[in-house]
């Protein structure tokens, strides 16, 4: 399954649906919780051991955000890796 997560923080709550396999990508404003100083980081990191964790890479440009500020195990994703996400996925989740 796929999961689209728009607003920041990310909810515990989101986050506790998300299932081992599972890709979770983090767009417009959800990029500022993937921060590595973030209080979600340790929440982030370990889901990371699970899922598949992405960032689109104009978000997190936009922002003024450098990769290397980010959470170990995110994947920076341009728009033709989302739509090979959204291909690949059967299920998509948004929240927002």
């Amino acid at each position: 399954m796929l999961h689209l997560i728009f607003h920041s923080p990310p909810d515990i709550a989101v986050l506790e649906r998300l299932a081992a396999g599972d890709d979770v990508v983090f767009l417009d404003s959800a990029v500022l919780g993937l921060l590595k100083k973030s209080r979600w980081a340790g929440h982030l990191n370990a889901l990371a051991a699970s899922c598949q964790l992405f960032v689109l890479a104009d978000d997190i440009k936009v922002r003024g955000i450098a990769e290397e500020d980010l959470v170990a195990g995110l994947v920076v994703l341009d728009y033709a890796g989302l739509v090979a996400l959204t291909v690949k996925n059967t299920t998509v989740q948004s929240w927002s």
